[in-house]
């Protein structure tokens, strides 16, 4: 969240308040994943990761138009694979 006061003023309250909203969205579906049905779980994991993909999708553009510097892309990007690994993990999980 401390990223956000970082972004160009033109970019915060556009793709940067998106971009936050889409953190707390994912943390929200994970969340809720815990106390949903064997039959809910599934549909609510593949919510999260779809909004996952438009998180990354977004920080992808954000830095290309310099409104991440390369550290601040790096730091973010690195937690967010692990994210979509245990969330692709979790997925399997539910399949078998």
């Amino acid at each position: 969240h401390s990223w956000l006061e970082h972004i160009p003023k033109l970019s915060r309250y556009t793709m940067g308040v998106k971009i936050d909203a889409l953190f707390l969205e994912i943390a929200e579906e994970i969340f809720s994943t815990a106390y949903a049905g064997d039959k809910g779980k599934m549909k609510i994991i593949l919510k999260a990761s779809n909004k996952l993909d438009r998180l990354k999708l977004l920080l992808k553009i954000g830095w290309e138009v310099k409104m991440l510097d390369d550290k601040k892309y790096i730091a973010i990007s690195i937690p967010l694979s692990e994210i979509g690994k245990m969330i692709g993990g979790w997925k399997k999980q539910l399949t078998k």
